[in-house]
C-alpha cells in the first residue's frame, strides 16, 4: 500500500500527482499486463537481446 504524507496547506491535486507518479514506478500495472498471457522464455531472452543491441548502438552513435 502506498502511503503519501500531505503536508499543511497542499493542494489535492499535487498530492494525486505524486500518488500517481509513485504508483506508476512501483509497476505494478506493467506486471499485471505481463501476467495475462503466457510468455515463452526464448520469446523474452529475444527481447532482452534486442533491446541490448539497441541501447548499445545509442550509445555508439552518442560517443562517435
Amino acid at each position: 500500500m502506498l502511503i503519501i504524507p500531505i503536508k499543511d496547506g497542499e493542494n489535492i491535486d499535487r498530492a494525486l500527482k505524486r500518488y500517481k507518479r509513485k504508483f506508476d514506478k512501483t509497476k505494478v500495472v506493467k506486471q499485471l499486463r505481463a501476467r495475462q498471457q503466457f510468455t515463452k522464455p526464448s520469446v523474452l531472452n529475444r527481447a532482452q537481446k534486442q533491446k541490448a543491441h539497441y541501447i548499445q548502438g545509442l550509445r555508439d552513435s552518442l560517443e562517435a
